[in-house]
């Protein structure tokens, strides 16, 4: 007699730090909520029964940013609740005084805290003394929100994940790393095409196998990108030096010069292969502008699908528990 399956755990209250903390139904479910709410708001850009009234999210930011500030402070105004931007210039985590105290502080005044640092254990930490729901905005590790934005996208484009060829070129980083859990969970090929010196984490790499062999996913390294990106529905592209490295910009430039995302790499691709890009990008250097601007492109709808996604993962975090 075969077992039942476990019962999933309720979103309600729990932290996001990585993309792994979501078991693939539960990315579906997220997936399924911001469907919901993009075809509502859709009709009339506004939520008829907002279901957020009076919930408040602190947004702790040390890195710069455009979509992922303006998605969800404009995703919680529009789910009737409200967003306070803190920089660490404000706050002085760490120095000021300490993320534990930082947390407890916060949890008395608000519904749940966005992080968005560079040391990933910074983020952890501050779940660890919180109460209240803790999301990755982004770390130097991992970028968990990007990467349902993405793998939602490539649902909506395609009707289907099963089975879909994701071919990554470029830095093995934290955008790579969300991508590979989420994606290697609902059953896509995930391939990485980097330079020497640049491979993904071992510890995501292991941990993304074991998800995509439980989902009939795949998950490809190599260091030829048109042997990577050969017969692949997508390729996806990030900047060669994110925030923080910009001390490396020179080497690094040198180092991803054979991978630019191009009129000639796409051309190996599979017929009506996609272009992604988490944005921002550096046009010219790791993807032209006729590639970014081009029929193939699914980059800004990447970016209007921030917004949704994290609509939809706010209500299952903050929502009242159904």
């Amino acid at each position: 007699m075969t077992a039942a399956p476990a019962p999933m755990r309720p979103l309600h209250g729990r932290d996001l730090l990585s993309a792994g903390d979501l078991s693939p139904d539960e990315v579906r479910r997220v997936f399924a909520a911001a469907e919901e709410l993009k075809a509502e708001f859709a009709v009339a850009r506004r939520h008829e029964r907002p279901p957020l009234v009076r919930r408040t999210l602190a947004m702790l930011f040390e890195r710069p940013s455009l979509r992922t500030r303006v998605t969800f402070e404009a995703g919680m105004l529009q789910l009737g609740g409200g967003a306070i931007q803190l920089t660490s210039g404000n706050v002085g985590w760490g120095v000021r005084e300490s993320v534990a105290d930082v947390a407890r502080n916060l949890q008395a005044f608000v519904d749940g805290i966005v992080i968005r640092t560079g040391n990933h254990d910074i983020a952890v930490e501050l779940a660890a003394a919180a109460d209240v729901p803790v999301i990755n905005a982004l770390t130097l590790l991992e970028h968990p929100c990007q990467a349902l934005a993405d793998v939602f996208t490539l649902r909506e484009t395609f009707g289907r994940l099963d089975g879909l060829v994701v071919a990554f070129v470029g830095d093995g980083n934290n955008v790579f790393h969300s991508l590979a859990l989420v994606g290697a969970g609902q059953g896509l090929e995930i391939r990485i095409a980097h330079p020497p010196g640049y491979a993904p984490d071992p510890a995501i790499v292991e941990r993304a196998t074991a998800l995509a062999s439980a989902a009939g996913g795949r998950l490809g390294l190599g260091r030829d990108p048109r042997a990577v990106v050969a017969g692949a529905d997508v390729i996806y592209t990030d900047a060669w030096t994110s925030m923080g490295q910009e001390a490396e910009a020179d080497v690094r430039r040198a180092a991803f010069a054979a991978y630019q995302v191009n009129e000639a790499l796409c051309s190996v691709a599979g017929p009506g292969a996609r272009v992604m890009h988490c944005l921002p990008a550096h046009r010219g250097e790791e993807i032209t502008s006729a590639v970014m601007d081009g029929p193939r492109s699914l980059i800004f709808e990447q970016s209007e699908n921030r917004l949704h996604v994290q609509k939809g993962l706010l209500v299952e975090l903050l929502g009242d528990p159904g």
